[in-house]
C-alpha cells in the first residue's frame, strides 16, 4: 500500500456514547446501549491499532490522511 492516495485509509473514528437517558436501566443484558457501546469501543481500539500499524510503515513524506 505504498502508493496509497489521501482518503484511501482514513483513521477510524471512535463510537459515540449513548445519549443521556438512552439507557432504560432495566437490565437488558446484551441489548443494553452501554453494552453495545463498549463492544463498539473494543472494535474501535482494534481498528485503531491496526491503522496505526499500517501507517507506521508509511515511507517518509507520504501521508495517508
Amino acid at each position: 500500500m505504498s502508493e496509497r492516495q489521501k482518503g484511501d485509509d482514513p483513521i477510524p473514528l471512535p463510537p459515540e456514547p449513548p445519549f443521556e437517558g438512552e439507557c432504560c436501566e432495566g437490565g437488558c443484558g446484551e441489548a443494553c446501549v452501554w453494552e453495545k457501546y463498549n463492544e463498539a469501543r473494543a472494535e474501535y481500539a482494534r481498528a485503531l491499532t491496526d491503522w496505526q500499524a499500517r501507517h507506521a510503515r508509511e515511507p517518509e513524506g507520504q501521508e495517508a490522511f
